[in-house]
């Protein structure tokens, strides 16, 4: 017999949807916020020439940069306002959620609750700025030396120009910060996620453009196109299904005395997803990995003769690139899973309320057989993510196609969507939930 959920979930229409008011000014809060971030992103930064910046972007569009301008949504390659894209941000995160496992002070704040978590946040911002002013004060030293034959990127180098880059990078990432936050207080779904998703897809139709491009000038065969379009649908199915298996753990609830009744023992179950931590381990991966490696790219050739030997180590394709990548990748998904899931509080709360796993006493060794499992779910996961992101990797840097159809790219696409619609679906039900209520009040009052 299906739940009370599932027949909701099996009723909702069109017609449900138009009369959830709060639903529809919350999406088109969303979709709004995302065009400003799209408008934003052809914003040129002052004192550059935009002409020259595309050319030499699209020479060197084939390694680290095309990957990092997927992310910024096309940004970096115009070099716009948002030409930093989240990834600083993102970067100020995990060094605030590293921070807070090896430093008392912000482990204690974050068991303040809200008001911990706010200062934590703070926090963050604040390294943000940091973390974003060193990075565009070195992307302005890299664009001074930046010059094709038409010419200089920048008109009028000199301190000047430095001052007003980074002032005005700081500020386009603080704006999408802001934003992003915004749109997960206000709208539907995660805003930082939504932010990176809507980059990726709005340069899709020109990635596919290009691809068939380079098919019609016989730079790759059409049977190899076909072959990689059917590739990513392949691991959109894949991603699917890895996203939505379960390891279900039976949990019991014990007879229980409600007055002069008792009531029944119930069973219920503990979904842990082989992929605790979702997309976050490669765009964590990816912010680490990126902006550092761009500004070593952008450098190298005017400065010392190490960082050209490093932008060749570290190029797309690479073994040392890659090794640190999926390093990252897996050493990410056990960290976020562990940030996000604790074995010993969901032990604690199973045993607060007397539930146990049927062949498990309560208490540490609950603890100890659901960190078991997890485990082995995570190992499972991270190698996924790590497939998932590995075989795309490969074939872009052996063929060369636009990094859109990757895995990463479409990891990222395919998890937020499916994250999205979720949280639509709850908030119908919630809002048919809500619908129940007042009718049954309506005739408790009639009767």
């Amino acid at each position: 017999m299906a739940s009370a959920a599932e027949q909701l979930a099996a009723h909702m229409n069109f017609g449900a949807f138009s009369k959830a008011t709060e639903l529809k000014n919350r999406i088109w809060f969303t979709l709004g916020a995302l065009i400003v971030y799209r408008l934003g992103t052809y914003i040129p930064l002052p004192g550059i020439d935009p002409a020259v910046v595309a050319e030499i972007f699209s020479r060197q569009a084939g390694g680290i940069l095309g990957m990092f301008n997927m992310f910024a949504g096309g940004a970096l390659g115009r070099m716009t306002i948002f030409a930093l894209a989240i990834m600083p941000y993102i970067s100020a995160s995990i060094i605030m959620q590293l921070m807070t496992t090896v430093m008392p002070q912000l482990e204690a704040l974050k068991k303040e609750g809200e008001s911990g978590r706010k200062k934590i946040n703070q926090y963050t911002r604040y390294l943000t700025v940091v973390i974003t002013a060193a990075q565009a004060y070195g992307l302005a030293i890299g664009l001074e030396g930046m010059q094709s034959s038409a010419g200089t990127a920048v008109i009028d180098p000199g301190l000047f120009f430095r001052f007003v880059t980074v002032i005005t990078l700081v500020g386009g990432t603080l704006f999408l910060m802001w934003l992003g936050e915004q749109i997960t207080a206000r709208g539907v779904g995660n805003g930082i996620s939504l932010i990176i998703f809507a980059g990726i897809v709005a340069e899709l139709p020109s990635a596919l453009v290009g691809t068939l491009e380079l098919g019609r000038t016989g730079a790759l065969s059409p049977a190899l196109i076909i072959v990689l379009l059917v590739m990513a649908v392949a691991v959109i199915f894949f991603i699917v299904f890895v996203e939505r298996a379960q390891r279900r753990i039976i949990v019991q609830y014990p007879k229980r005395q409600q007055g002069n009744r008792m009531t029944a023992g119930e069973s219920s179950h503990l979904p842990l997803k082989i992929n605790t931590a979702g997309v976050i381990p490669p765009i964590f991966a990816s912010s680490l990995l990126l902006m550092p490696i761009t500004v070593i790219g952008f450098t190298a050739g005017q400065g010392p003769e190490w960082l050209t030997t490093v932008a060749a180590l570290m190029g797309r394709g690479q073994p040392l690139y890659l090794a640190i990548y999926i390093g990252l990748i897996v050493f990410f998904a056990f960290f976020y899973t562990a940030v996000v899931f604790n074995p010993t509080d969901t032990a604690d709360n199973l045993k607060k309320y007397g539930g146990f796993i049927p062949g498990i006493r309560p208490g540490r060794n609950t603890a100890e057989y659901l960190d078991r499992v997890l485990t082995r779910l995570t190992v499972v996961g991270a190698g996924y993510l790590a497939l998932v992101c590995l075989l795309p990797e490969l074939l872009i840097s052996q063929f060369a196609v636009p990094f859109y159809f990757g895995g990463t790219s479409l990891l990222i696409v395919v998890t937020v969507t499916m994250d999205t619609v979720a949280q639509v679906q709850s908030h119908l039900l919630a809002h048919q939930y809500e619908g129940l209520i007042k009718k049954s009040k309506l005739r408790g009052r009639r009767g």
